[in-house]
């Protein structure tokens, strides 16, 4: 895979105007664009669509979790749009709902384990009776025994998970710093080199790109960190 390729830009911002000049900044540095809910909400659904037909190719991360019928029809819906990637939350009914309503289509679902910004006691603190390295290893099972595309987890984890995944599942990391960067709301980070050697096939990066002066060169260097670490 292209190291370029494996880089993809959170377009976390607050319109759409916003988007299309990020997206114009970075030009043919940037191959793989994410859209989550703030930029969803703001039209960016529709925009989805426009970045697709301009060659881009789109993750959108709308962390589904529902009744099965729900999600069933949201994938449907989603589908349509020519994303690539779609992420629901990895719990069992959800997990199967999305997989059966992606039949047939080129949509790749994501199940996401753990949310970065997540650590033990936060797990504590909902109920769970997990440390997030044994939630994430149980999620991990129980998405390649229904058929998930992939997943979403920390670079933390991803060399615990590889083993666990099947042939053709794909992990996505978010909560990406390149060194020396600000960590955010996150708990759980990685630089973009140590995320490809511990087994990450696409990098999530949002504020180190879009709030850097120079979004082209700060992508440009992610990549080339990418391309050094997968040599």
């Amino acid at each position: 895979m292209n190291p370029r390729d494996r880089l993809i830009v959170a377009l976390d911002l607050s319109s759409v105007a916003e988007a299309e000049a990020m997206v114009a900044k970075l030009g043919d540095a940037v191959t793989f664009y994410k859209i989550g809910y703030q930029l969803a909400f703001a039209g960016g659904l529709a925009f989805a669509e426009t970045l697709v037909r301009s060659g881009k190719r789109v993750f959108l991360d709308l962390k589904l979790h529902d009744i099965g019928n729900t999600v069933g029809k949201g994938v449907e819906s989603v589908a349509k749009l020519g994303a690539t990637f779609l992420t629901v939350h990895a719990y069992p009914q959800t997990m199967h709902a999305a997989v059966d309503a992606r039949k047939g289509t080129n949509l790749r679902i994501l199940a996401v384990t753990v949310l970065t910004s997540y650590d033990d006691a936060d797990l504590a603190a909902a109920g769970y009776d997990f440390t997030v390295s044994e939630l994430v290893a149980e999620r991990a099972g129980q998405a390649r025994d229904i058929g998930v595309d992939g997943l979403v987890c920390s670079a933390a984890e991803a060399a615990q998970i590889k083993p666990i995944v099947s042939d053709g599942m794909v992990l996505v990391t978010p909560g990406i710093r390149p060194e020396g960067a600000d960590k955010g709301d996150q708990k759980r980070i990685q630089t973009p080199a140590a995320a490809i050697s511990a087994g990450a096939d696409y990098l999530v990066v949002g504020r180190p790109i879009v709030a850097a002066p120079d979004p082209r060169q700060a992508a440009d260097a992610i990549v080339r960190e990418i391309a050094a670490a997968a040599e």
